[in-house]
């Protein structure tokens, strides 16, 4: 199944980096893509609970859904992850 989830703080091509290789490590994932200057994301899944374990995972990497709660901390969440993704995208 496809799904697309709209979500906040999604900056730039290293955020995409980072939620891209972060939720292909999840179990029943697969075909993630970030499309940054829509702010979302869109994957196909197996079972409809992985979508509650892929909604979690972006609000720990400081990307909530777009109708959740984005507070400093979550914020500050993303900017880490997005120096990472940049990072790690820039070593390859």
């Amino acid at each position: 199944m496809k799904k697309t989830i709209k979500i906040q703080n999604l900056k730039c091509g290293g955020c995409a980096h980072t939620i891209k290789t972060k939720l292909l490590e999840l179990k029943g994932v697969k075909n993630v893509d970030v499309i940054v200057n829509k702010d979302e994301v869109v994957f196909n899944y197996d079972l409809e609970p992985i979508v509650l374990e892929l909604k979690q995972k972006l609000k720990a990497l400081g990307y909530p859904e777009m109708n959740d709660d984005n507070s400093l901390v979550t914020k500050a969440k993303s900017f880490v992850s997005c120096a990472t993704g940049k990072l790690s995208n820039h070593e390859k």
